[in-house]
């Protein structure tokens, strides 16, 4: 998908892709093994800190459908998602694919990113895959407060593993848009992405009452017809090239203590 210099949809061969890489041991480095979590990172670019990574989590007492829904169910992200800022669709493209928007707060004392994203997602038996990269939309420049960041390939593998137990993997490669301090990688693959991951679980665990006070039929992920969003074409996108966006250069930065204290990531998702 890095490759592309067009915007299309994924298509089957995109997500077999996807699931295999999610799944291949070759070329990765594992950073974190602690309580069902897994990290591992591939180093692309020394000099930048630029990096993918990995993040596996096996989950006891989720069904793979519920995991699906929680991470396709923007408002409810809204309410577990500490690290959002915003994020919103802005148009379906196909019955399983849209464009949508999401900022998220850095690691302090670096600058906040944002990207605009094509997502695409497919149910495959017992699995299901959420991916997404980057593309540009005329209606949404580059923000003057944001680093506008570059998916160049991020996604979601759902294994259903029985009736009430799943596995997920995040696979990501973005592009922050500048050169990192080698702390962000450190930080990233032994803090972030764990606690992310356990801070996923427990929102699954909550999901279900919630839905239930919430619009507990409305899912247009699995109903197209319920979707209200306007239709984009694919002519109104281009693909976002990271060598077209501003490199800002913060590899000398120091981290800071975080203001939050641990305990203020725990939301009410009520």
């Amino acid at each position: 998908m890095s490759t592309r210099e067009s915007v299309q949809i994924p298509d089957d061969r995109d997500f077999n892709n996807f699931r295999t890489e999610c799944n291949s041991d070759a070329g990765w480095s594992q950073t974190y093994n602690k309580s069902g979590i897994v990290v591992w990172i591939q180093i692309l670019e020394v000099e930048r800190s630029l990096h993918k990574i990995k993040c596996r989590m096996e989950c006891k007492d989720i069904a793979a459908e519920t995991l699906y829904d929680v991470l396709h169910d923007i408002e409810y992200r809204k309410k577990w998602d500490t690290n959002v800022i915003e994020t919103f669709d802005i148009g379906k493209l196909t019955v399983n694919s849209d464009v949508g928007y999401y900022a998220w707060k850095c690691p302090k004392p670096l600058k906040n990113r944002d990207v605009i994203t094509l997502r695409s997602w497919l149910p495959m038996g017992a699995d299901y895959i959420i991916m997404n990269y980057s593309v540009k939309h005329l209606k949404y420049p580059p923000r003057k407060d944001m680093v506008r960041a570059v998916s160049i390939q991020t996604g979601y593998l759902i294994q259903g593993r029985g009736v009430k137990s799943c596995s997920i993997t995040y696979l990501a490669q973005v592009d922050p848009k500048g050169s990192l301090p080698k702390w962000v990688v450190n930080k990233s693959s032994q803090f972030l992405a764990p606690k992310a991951m356990k801070k996923m679980y427990k929102a699954c665990l909550k999901y279900p009452d919630w839905k239930q006070k919430h619009n507990p039929h409305f899912k247009p992920w699995l109903f197209p017809e319920q979707s209200t969003l306007p239709t984009v074409a694919l002519s109104e996108l281009s693909i976002q090239h990271a060598d077209s966006l501003e490199n800002i250069d913060e590899s000398s930065l120091s981290e800071t203590k975080d203001d939050r204290g641990e305990g203020s990531d725990e939301d009410s998702v009520n």
